[in-house]
């Protein structure tokens, strides 16, 4: 990683809903390792507008952005870790004023952080998502023993992808704003 490479990686999600809350429940140990200068990890649960606003006030933008999620998606196994790629486009004015609306009632949706930060243009060429499948929402603190089992690859993965992006033979898979409530 260059020497004046900014790279944020953020969380997204709930507090207290077992596997959803992935994100929030690594924090702490992310934040615990040993970051080159120029890294920096936050939660970004803080709503969609003040994290546009954050990264628009930047002196020096991120050129990497790596988000740690948990979203249910059809045919996966609990703990089951995807790799996506941002790769922009927007959807229809009403999908993006649907995000807006949830974005206002306090909403925390990585969705609509994608969608929003698009609109609004904040986005780096470099946009990533550590996703991994949570099952069903059940409230509570731990993670089942599948998503345990998970957390050292997830905290490795996550440290590569900010330093590194992505290289050689790791699976990623793209992600669009046109194509993303579909």
């Amino acid at each position: 990683m260059g020497l004046n490479k900014k790279v944020l990686i953020g969380t997204v999600g709930y507090q207290l809903l077992g596997n959803h809350s992935v994100g929030p429940n690594l924090l702490p140990q992310l934040q615990a390792i040993n970051w080159p200068e120029g890294v920096v990890v936050d939660e970004m649960n803080w709503g969609p507008i003040a994290v546009i606003q954050y990264l628009e006030s930047l002196e020096t933008p991120f050129e990497r952005v790596v988000f740690l999620v948990a979203i249910e998606r059809a045919h996966r196994k609990i703990g089951e870790i995807n790799l996506y790629r941002w790769m922009g486009g927007l959807p229809d004015d009403k999908q993006i004023q649907a995000c807006v609306g949830d974005a206002a009632t306090g909403v925390i949706s990585v969705e609509n952080l994608l969608v929003i930060g698009e609109h609004f243009k904040v986005w780096p060429k470099e946009v990533y998502l550590i996703d991994v499948e949570p099952g069903m929402e059940i409230a509570g603190e731990q993670f089942t023993k599948n998503v345990t089992a998970q957390v050292p690859k997830i905290l490795e993965l996550t440290r590569h992808i900010a330093l590194n992006g992505i290289r050689g033979s790791m699976k990623i898979l793209e992600l669009r704003g046109d194509t993303l409530f579909d």
